[in-house]
């Protein structure tokens, strides 16, 4: 069985899928883009303001469900550019204090929206 998760605090999928998936215990969250959930904008900035939006909108599905960040045990991150790691990584390291996920980071050629950056995540309940 699974169950679609949805939370108009973070930005509505711009595609056909879910903004998260609740099976077997896990919580299965699409890639957030660094749209602003209010206007469905992307956010500008650079790398680093656009990390922080991704990650606040996965923190908003996560919140849907009564869960944080702690609760995450995997992440991917896609990069539009890898010489942004350093600069993604130091944000990321905010949201992520101790215990950190397992994680993939990859440079990809194209991301929605011509973002930065966009990240996904597996949360355990």
């Amino acid at each position: 069985m699974k169950t679609i998760v949805a939370t108009d605090q973070a930005p509505q999928a711009i595609g056909p899928y879910s903004q998260a998936v609740k099976a077997n215990g896990f919580l299965f969250l699409s890639g957030q883009v660094p749209l602003d959930p209010v206007t469905g904008q992307l956010v500008y900035g650079g790398v680093a303001m656009q990390t922080r939006q991704s990650l606040s909108n996965l923190q908003a599905v996560l919140a849907k469900e009564g869960l944080t960040l702690a609760n995450v045990v995997k992440t991917t991150v896609f990069l539009q550019d890898m010489n942004d790691f350093a600069e993604m990584n130091k944000v990321y390291a905010e949201f992520f204090p101790s215990e950190p996920p397992a994680r993939s980071t990859v440079q990809v050629a194209r991301l929605p929206k011509d973002a930065l950056v966009e990240i996904e995540a597996v949360a355990a309940y």
